[in-house]
């Protein structure tokens, strides 16, 4: 899971980046409205995590210009304690969830755990289920046939993307922006080397989930079905 996270405290907000990193999400930074703004309607982030007083564009305007672009990832409002008003405006301008500061980073997580299950991307044990596999996003192990294996980060992450967009082709483009982020200078063949390792395990526990090339596009994950033989 990518995560936006617009916050002009940057002690905090990187504190709470390497937390969150930590527990194996993706993290990008801003520190003002603006910037945060034009990363938000980039579309490649899962979440939104967008504290309300912020420099040059304050979070509630961040908040219903992303919705007036009709950009709709689920965005969690960080208000004041104690500041109805804040909760209120927010949930009206369209913000998914609240968390007063000073908050808990395990809250946070809970609630950013809370938010994947709601947009069916994750079961309440932080698992993905795709064909025959399985894979455990926060512990970075894959199943399949009685197997397990431990993937990388970038292993994980890349598959997470594939089965959350099952059938669709990704572009090459936005699987660096997913896991190098927006700024990286990584190139093509970054991804065809992280392709060519999860390919390998996957061959190793699985017949049926491959990862198909989209020759000029990127890769999309695609489910072979069972072939049946009367004996």
């Amino acid at each position: 899971m990518k995560i936006l996270y617009v916050e002009d405290e940057k002690y905090m907000a990187r504190a709470v980046a390497q937390v969150l990193r930590k527990n194996n999400y993706s993290v990008d930074l801003a520190y003002d409205g603006e910037s945060g703004l034009d990363l938000a309607v980039s579309g490649i982030y899962d979440i939104v995590i967008l504290d309300i007083m912020l420099p040059k564009l304050d979070g509630i305007g961040v908040l219903r210009e992303m919705r007036k672009r009709s950009v709709l990832i689920p965005v969690i409002l960080l208000t004041a304690k104690g500041e109805t008003e804040d909760k209120v405006k927010g949930l009206d301008s369209g913000a998914d969830d609240y968390l007063a500061k000073p908050f808990q980073t395990e809250e946070l997580m809970a609630r950013l755990r809370a938010l994947g299950r709601r947009r069916g991307q994750f079961t309440a044990d932080n698992v993905l289920c795709y064909g025959d596999i399985e894979l455990n996003y926060n512990t970075l192990d894959l199943f399949g046939n009685g197997q397990t294996f431990h993937l990388t980060l970038k292993e994980s992450q890349l598959l997470e993307l594939l089965i959350t967009n099952k059938g669709q082709a990704i572009t090459t483009e936005t699987i660096i922006e997913k896991l190098w982020g927006w700024n990286s200078d990584t190139e093509d063949s970054h991804v065809q080397v992280q392709v060519a390792f999860l390919r390998k395990k996957l061959s190793l526990i699985t017949k049926r989930v491959k990862i198909k090339t989209v020759r000029g596009i990127g890769y999309m994950l695609t489910l072979d079905e069972e072939v049946i033989i009367d004996v």
